[in-house]
């Protein structure tokens, strides 16, 4: 009988896995819920609003292809969260920020200021969501998707792999480019420049004259060129990430060896070039990557604060403002929290796999799909690493979108700080679409130095 009962519980499993929203809870995206699949009503105490559409309105003296200003600069924090109170506020911070908070209390706090709900996208994009909605299933047990092109693929979630899908496709626009710095904190609270890279981005998911019929399922595309520091000038790295991941595929150049090579597992808990070997593939932005290792289960909505609408941390015009010499975290009063809806998804190692990271906890944000915070523990099940993300407000895509991400390790004290924008005079460009071609090893080859 148990046998049976197991059985019968795994088909269900599978069953709702692939399983897609019906018209009638679609329908529940033109009325109750955003175009995107969020709740528009407010919180009961009105500290979240409702969301009306989200800020499309420039920002005063933005120019294309420039810095981003700040259109919430005259505002000040209506609460700040140090460890002295966050006992009070415990209910709504994620493991790791509380951790944080008690690691270094004299200089990690919350600067806290007032809701604004601007994610926003393209008429179109709510189109394809609507569609997707309906269509979009996901298979080899949660870790490819198809049906999908164009919007958030589940904008009503049923399984956690779906959620984290969201997150993976989240809107961010289709082609950009940007020129940034990334630092490495050491356990003594050192900064050390890693990259200074060119990256150049396409989501070729979210190309809009794309016929979906004739799409290969890609859905990121990356080229990062390291212009330094002098030991790595001359990197490259290129990845192109789909949705059946089977499929994906990333190359390095490395200055020492003059050549192009594929890399073997562009996956998981491996060390990506990108990040100096400093971060793995499946913690960039939070989370990047398949999702085969894992179990993936729901815990369900909270209202958490969280990194959100943070301009502020693109207006200092230098790194050592955003990353004060001998902190160990971002400088706490240029990051903007908000207290918005998440949806928190923890992932379990499934039997036989491996990990460096067996159990994590993620924080997706219910407006943008975003994952925005993230927990990870160890073998020994201590709370090893917190990984964030700080998201921006773009009203010329429009889009709420992450930029500056890392991590911080709560047992070393170590750390990693990748997209920082400040010293440079462009801040995310959006860009006409590019040649596939610019994607390849042969592109990489042809353009490599020394």
């Amino acid at each position: 009988m148990k046998t049976t009962t197991a059985l019968l519980l795994g088909a269900l499993c599978v069953a709702v896995t692939a399983s897609a929203a019906t018209p009638e809870e679609a329908a529940k995206l033109k009325s109750e819920l955003t175009p995107l699949g969020a709740e528009k009503a407010g919180n009961k105490d009105g500290a979240i609003p409702a969301w009306t559409g989200g800020y499309t309105t420039p920002i005063p003296g933005d120019k294309a292809g420039g810095r981003r200003g700040d259109p919430f600069a005259s505002e000040k924090p209506v609460l700040t969260i140090t460890a002295k109170n966050m006992d009070q506020y415990a209910a709504k911070l994620t493991d790791g920020v509380k951790a944080m908070l008690k690691k270094y209390p004299d200089t990690y706090k919350l600067e806290v200021y007032k809701t604004a709900r601007t994610a926003a996208a393209p008429q179109w994009v709510y189109d394809n969501t609507f569609k997707n909605a309906t269509q979009a299933k996901t298979l080899k047990g949660g870790d490819a998707v198809e049906g999908a092109y164009g919007g958030i693929p589940f904008p009503l979630p049923k399984t956690g792999a779906e959620v984290m899908w969201n997150g993976l496709l989240y809107w961010r626009g289709a082609s950009w480019n940007f020129h940034v710095n990334q630092y490495l904190i050491t356990a003594s609270g050192g900064h050390v420049l890693s990259t200074e890279g060119v990256a150049e981005q396409q989501s070729p998911y979210y190309l809009k004259d794309v016929n979906p019929a004739k799409w290969g399922g890609e859905y990121w595309m990356i080229r990062l060129v390291n212009t330094g520091p002098p030991i790595r000038a001359g990197e490259a790295v290129v990845g192109r990430e789909n949705v059946d991941p089977d499929k994906t595929l990333s190359w390095v150049y490395l200055t020492g060896q003059r050549r192009v090579r594929k890399l073997p597992i562009a996956c998981c808990d491996t060390p990506t070039p990108a990040t100096a070997g400093v971060m793995s593939f499946d913690e960039l932005e939070v989370w990047t990557g398949r999702l085969d290792r894992f179990d993936w289960k729901i815990v369900g909505k909270q209202e958490m604060y969280i990194p959100y609408n943070s301009n502020l941390t693109l207006q200092p015009k230098k790194d050592t403002e955003v990353l004060i010499p001998g902190q160990h975290h971002l400088a706490s009063d240029k990051v903007r929290w908000e207290l918005h809806r998440v949806w928190v998804v923890e992932s379990s190692l499934k039997p036989g796999k491996r990990h460096q990271a067996p159990k994590g906890r993620y924080y997706v944000d219910e407006d943008t799909w975003m994952p925005v915070l993230g927990d990870r523990w160890d073998a020994n099940n201590q709370l090893w690493k917190t990984l964030w993300r700080i998201p921006a407000v773009m009203p010329d895509l429009p889009a709420t979108v992450g930029l500056t991400f890392g991590y911080y390790d709560l047992l070393s004290g170590a750390g990693y700080v990748a997209n920082l924008f400040n010293q440079m005079s462009a801040q995310y460009t959006l860009v006409p679409t590019y040649k596939d071609s610019v994607f390849t090893p042969d592109a990489m080859a042809g353009e490599s130095v020394r």
